[in-house]
């Protein structure tokens, strides 16, 4: 049976490079022994968003792609959620691997169309 890594300490390792006050980092992992799923919880100081995120979310997929090879090495499949400081109290919309949005409900907008132009002719 493969080693199982300390998903803690990786996911440390791999997201306080990106924090300004690596303190505020907050980890939490749940394990679900039956079907050998884990789920692991971030929270950050909201003026770091940008940076763990990255342009169009590439840094923060990048950290999932590596979380979910290194559980997958392990034979377990890893969730990562990231939700704001415990300071600000609310969810954080993010993004799963399979492209869903975690946390949020699309909200209809107020805005109205357009209205249609008439040509010239």
């Amino acid at each position: 049976m493969p080693s199982t890594p300390n998903y803690l300490e990786l996911v440390k390792f791999i997201i306080e490079p990106f924090l300004e006050e690596p303190a505020s980092l907050r980890l939490d992992i749940e394990r679900c022994k039956e079907n050998e799923r884990l789920w692991v919880r971030v929270a950050f100081d909201d003026a770091d968003k940008g940076k763990v995120y990255g342009r169009g979310g590439r840094n923060l997929q990048a950290i999932r792609t590596t979380l979910e090879m290194a559980a997958a090495s392990a034979g377990r499949s890893l969730y990562l959620e990231v939700y704001a400081a415990e300071n600000e109290g609310e969810q954080r919309r993010t993004r799963r691997s399979n492209g869903n949005f975690e946390g949020t409900e699309r909200r209809p907008s107020n805005r109205r169309p357009p209205a249609p132009r008439q040509l010239n002719n």
